[in-house]
């Protein structure tokens, strides 16, 4: 009976046998740390890149989008929480092997499809998916993209270079208070957005929730802090509408978005609006 450390995210769950994580996807089955979520796909769709939100990145491309179930974050905003919030008895999720799943990438070239992205859910709790998925994928001639919460440790961003093209990250806010609250950590999102944009073309989303994250001060500082990461990374401010456990909040008028994108560009040469 052996006591496992899962080392893919900061929250280092000590696993004893048959417990499973904070994510709901990973777990210590036999002594041995297992990834649930593997090839277990909630969703599947091709969507156009900037959905992603990637805007330059292959501009008016299409792409195949596959999700699975879990999360190591609880956002009580998530807008695909009967996913994210699910585990492995949830449903009876289909299981798609990396070569099926490529193959069906491939199909879709003829579409316009330039490659597959992890997405939906967070899908960095199930790396090794994308790890094993992504080699194929770039054998067969296309591109990856994850877009995630970037609540990973850097050791998973290292895992996967040379095999993410592209990520989008969500910088959720800049106050570790803001953070904690939703279950992650500002400083471990920095050091995974510093550890991919060494690597892979990175963009960013921010969205503004508010009397959360919406003063022109926050923005102010966190536009700075990606500036000097590099003023060419993209990113996002997006508006809030009312999901899962925030239906009290209004969303945010389209007025405040504009602004603080405005703040935003005071540092950045590509600041871009969504759900406007």
């Amino acid at each position: 009976m052996t006591t496992l450390t899962c080392p893919v995210c900061p929250h280092h769950c000590r696993l004893n046998p048959g417990q499973t994580g904070l994510c709901r996807a990973r777990a210590n089955q036999d002594d041995q740390l297992v990834c649930l979520n593997y090839g277990r796909l909630t969703s599947l769709a091709l969507d156009p890149i900037e959905k992603k939100p990637l805007a330059r990145f292959h501009p008016g491309s299409l792409i195949l989008s596959a999700g699975s179930f879990g999360c190591n974050f609880h956002c009580p905003f998530c807008q695909n929480h009967e996913i994210s919030m699910a585990d492995a008895h949830t449903y009876a999720w289909p299981y798609v092997t990396p070569e099926q799943l490529t193959a069906k990438a491939v199909e879709l070239q003829s579409r316009g499809n330039i490659g597959l992205a992890y997405t939906y859910n967070e899908p960095l709790i199930g790396y090794e998916y994308i790890r094993d998925t992504g080699r194929l994928i770039h054998k067969a001639g296309l591109l990856n993209v994850v877009v995630t919460n970037g609540g990973a440790c850097v050791e998973i961003a290292q895992a996967l270079s040379g095999l993410v093209d592209a990520y989008n990250i969500d910088l959720k806010c800049f106050t570790t208070k803001f953070y904690d609250r939703l279950g992650g950590s500002l400083t471990a999102v920095q050091a995974f957005i510093r550890a991919a944009a060494a690597y892979a073309h990175v963009e960013l989303t921010t969205l503004i929730i508010p009397r959360e994250n919406d003063t022109d001060e926050e923005m102010d500082s966190l536009a700075a802090w990606i500036a000097s990461l590099s003023p060419e990374i993209p990113l996002h401010v997006s508006r809030f509408f009312p999901r899962y456990l925030m239906q009290d909040k209004n969303a945010t008028p389209v007025a405040r978005v504009y602004q603080l994108a405005a703040v935003a560009r005071k540092h950045l040469h590509y600041v871009y609006t969504g759900n406007c």
